[in-house]
């Protein structure tokens, strides 16, 4: 399984970038998208999830309600609308998926996800 992140850039802050994430298989194989975010020096963090079975969609409580997941089964491609960007939402973005339901408890866990993306800069800045 491969997974290709692309979409970031440099912004600047309240700007908006969308995030895609292309999964080389197809969502019956698997039951959980996430997206996660890491700076140098700090731990990945989890950012936002999604469930292909149902849509159940959790986030990270510092971007709720400006970052939004989405997901186009048809493409096997995976989004993340992010608006209102700040200078702290500046990381390296990966996303992931694994084959494992997932409850709200872990779904932002990055021990919770076996495949991964290479990552996209984001960057917000003047």
């Amino acid at each position: 399984v491969q997974l290709q992140a692309s979409g970031g850039g440099l912004v600047q802050p309240g700007g908006s970038l969308k995030l895609s994430c292309a999964v080389s298989a197809s969502t019956l194989d698997y039951y959980a998208v996430a997206w996660f975010r890491q700076v140098p020096g700090r731990e990945r963090q989890g950012v936002s999830f999604i469930s292909t079975s149902d849509g159940t969609t959790f986030y990270a409580n510092s971007v709720k309600g400006r970052f939004t997941i989405s997901e186009d089964n048809a493409k096997n491609t995976f989004y993340l609308q992010m608006n209102s960007l700040k200078p702290e939402d500046t990381a390296i973005y990966y996303c992931a998926i694994d084959g494992r339901p997932k409850v709200r408890s872990t779904a932002l866990s990055r021990y919770e996800y076996d495949y991964w993306g290479r990552g996209t800069q984001v960057t917000v800045s003047y």
